[in-house]
């Protein structure tokens, strides 16, 4: 991997970022709202602030999965992909580009929206804030990552789409925020064991109980990074010059 033109993918891809004012609107705008509308919903319960800290880890996944897998998708149907690779960079460079791309996004899109659910919907954290961020910012690379992988099995950005359900629905619903993990069938337990939505769910709730959670935090941050890393490297073998 060359430095250089893994900074130059990343400063092309926030240069396109930037002009596309949906997508922009749809990383910061979009998860705000659905943290908004689901504190106006249980406004006055308690059930805000049980599930409020963990979809901050929740929501950032769904969108950079989702925004990444489209994104790559149409590099590789246009054939820029394949015009780039031509040149000395390669795969890695790409790949680390796009994920130092999106994670700076992830940043802002993580900053904006625990502020929002703090000190606009009042959501209760019992942990340090700043542990918030750092675990919605692993969550959106995740995310990214994730997409980066799928992307190379996809044909058309529809079916990039159509990705989703299959690998973003199962760790929903089996990361402990509907059930707690503990409560599943044993064999439904195992299986979110090895998933990496619910390291980041439990990290999000342990946030929002325990003061000391700095240490059980730590542990799962580390677990989703790990993941991330996994899934670039991935990514990095399935990634395919051209669409067929």
């Amino acid at each position: 991997m060359n430095p250089r033109l893994t900074f130059a993918t990343a400063g092309r891809v926030l240069r396109q970022v930037r002009a596309d004012h949906r997508t922009l609107a749809l990383m910061i705008a979009v998860p705000c709202v659905l943290i908004g509308l689901l504190a106006w919903i249980f406004n006055g319960t308690p059930v805000f602030d049980k599930i409020g800290a963990p979809l901050l880890g929740v929501f950032p996944f769904v969108v950079m999965f989702l925004i990444t897998s489209v994104a790559t998708l149409r590099e590789r149907s246009s054939g820029t992909l394949e015009r780039l690779l031509s040149t000395p960079l390669g795969k890695g460079d790409f790949l680390a580009g796009y994920a130092l791309a999106f994670g700076a996004l992830a940043v802002v899109q993580a900053l904006v929206a625990t502020g929002f659910a703090i000190w606009v919907c009042g959501l209760d954290v019992a942990g340090p804030r700043w542990l918030l961020v750092v675990m919605a910012v692993v969550d959106a690379v995740l995310g990214t990552a994730t997409g980066l992988f799928v992307s190379a099995f996809a044909r058309t950005e529809f079916q990039a789409v159509q990705f989703m359900p299959a690998f973003v629905l199962p760790q929903f619903l089996l990361c402990g925020l509907l059930v707690p993990r503990n409560g599943l069938p044993r064999v439904l337990e195992l299986l979110s064991d090895v998933l990496p939505l619910s390291y980041a769910v439990d990290a999000m709730r342990t946030l929002t109980t325990q003061v000391d959670a700095a240490g059980d935090v730590g542990r799962d941050v580390a677990i989703v990074a790990a993941f991330a890393v996994g899934a670039i490297a991935l990514g990095s073998l399935t990634l395919r010059r051209r669409t067929p």
